[in-house]
């Protein structure tokens, strides 16, 4: 791209071009320059870009600089396959047009639904949601259709394709405009023409600013062949070595997170998880607690791994391996955003070798060693085993209080005991 190409060079108009420098978006990103043009001109977009690389911007400028010529309520849809992710597209479109008046609403699960229907009785201009949250609206708030819509989106549209959400996709297909403007934009992209004719596109312009499998250029990527029963002693020793840093844990399961939080708790660590089976309000607050350097450690699963923008993670470690390279690509991508730089350590036991080689291969990579020695790793054992001890009481408490509760998840005892650790300094750190 060239140097002095900007937002106004592309197109956009000078009030959302001043947006972008406030943002500090300067200098537009490659799937930018490539897909705002021919948004402009109105034509449907296939969108493909590494993760970090500016896939928002690319159909929220287009659709902003449209509703300034012609503004009107719901007058654009975009969906995604996380909470957390339509949060943060709805907030870089509250970001962009704040300086023409823009209305926006989220819908999704785990949040009260009696405000997501008065903030759409305010008649907004933008609906950013769930796929089932939005159903659930379309079928049950009176006076509420998206009979007018300019604009669907599907963000990470090759998950919003799958047969996951195949039905209420498909609902949603069913009550909007078929003369409308689509966009479909991911990182990773399924090439079935099947599942992208699903979504109604007319003669679309595909953009492909990356391979179908690579990563950026700016991130390190690294892995640990261990024994299954050290797994926790070298999550310990990497954390430990990289102790100045923002990380990002990611884990197969639910349990897992609170689990190793409250192991890596236990060891001194500033660690919180972050999971589906966590209410909306939690999943929040940890994200938050994680983006304002509460907790410098977030443990999630792959509810965390799609489309979320947070600064400066510098580290990214796969406790667990991905089984397949779309989710690996998602996961890393969580660092080494906008142009920075950043790391990924897989912690590869024998029973994930064959996974990670794949990986390897789909990717086109070779993944080099995090350097380390085992007699250094295992010095932490005696620590981390008795970490460990104490977290499985307590999770077994939990267990037990979900029991007797009839059903509460041990939410409530995992916040009460983040927030001793976080209130006394621990005299157990390990550095």
């Amino acid at each position: 791209m060239e140097e002095d190409k900007n937002f106004k060079d592309l197109g956009i108009c000078e009030q959302l071009a001043e947006a972008c420098d406030n943002l500090g978006w300067k200098i537009p990103t490659k799937i930018q320059a490539e897909a705002i043009p021919h948004a402009l001109e109105g034509k449907d977009l296939i969108g493909l870009a590494q993760t970090g690389s500016g896939k928002t911007g690319a159909f929220a400028l287009p659709i902003l600089q449209s509703l300034l010529e012609s503004p009107q309520a719901f007058f654009a849809c975009v969906l995604s396959p996380t909470r957390e992710l339509a949060i943060q597209i709805a907030e870089h479109f509250e970001a962009l047009g704040a300086c023409i008046g823009v209305k926006c609403a989220v819908l999704v699960g785990g949040i009260d639904r009696v405000q997501q229907t008065n903030n759409l009785a305010n008649r907004p201009h933008i609906i950013v949601g769930t796929p089932g949250r939005l159903v659930d609206h379309l079928s049950n708030t009176k006076g509420f259709s998206l009979r007018t819509l300019k604009y669907l989106v599907l963000d990470e549209a090759d998950r919003l394709l799958n047969e996951d959400f195949e039905k209420p996709i498909n609902e949603i297909l069913n009550v909007i405009p078929r003369e409308r403007r689509t966009y479909l934009f991911s990182a990773t992209m399924t090439s079935k023409v099947k599942k992208l004719q699903r979504a109604c596109l007319r003669n679309p312009v595909k953009i492909e600013a990356a391979s179908k499998y690579s990563t950026v250029d700016t991130l390190k990527q690294q892995f640990c062949l261990l024994p299954a029963k050290y797994k926790e002693c070298y999550l310990v020793y990497i954390l430990t070595e990289m102790s100045g840093c923002t990380s990002m844990v990611f884990t197969r399961t639910c349990d897992a997170t609170l689990f190793l939080a409250m192991m890596l708790r236990h060891l001194g660590l500033r660690a919180i998880p972050i999971n589906g089976k966590m209410t909306q309000s939690k999943r929040s607050g940890a994200l938050n607690q994680f983006k304002a350097g509460e907790c410098n450690i977030l443990i999630c699963t792959d509810v965390a791994s799609r489309g979320l923008d947070i600064e400066l993670v510098d580290m990214v470690i796969n406790y667990d391996i991905p089984t397949s390279y779309k989710l690996y690509n998602h996961r890393v991508g969580r660092t080494a955003r906008a142009g920075r730089s950043g790391v990924a350590v897989s912690l590869v036991n024998q029973y994930e070798w064959e996974w990670f080689v794949q990986i390897e291969n789909d990717i086109g990579k070779k993944i080099s060693q995090f350097p380390c020695q085992k007699e250094e790793v295992l010095l932490f054992m005696e620590r981390v085993t008795e970490a460990q001890r104490i977290a499985r009481v307590r999770m077994k408490d939990l267990g037990g209080r979900k029991e007797k509760q009839g059903g509460d998840d041990g939410e409530e005892a995992m916040d009460r005991y983040l927030k001793l650790r976080n209130g006394k300094s621990s005299k157990k750190m390990i550095k």
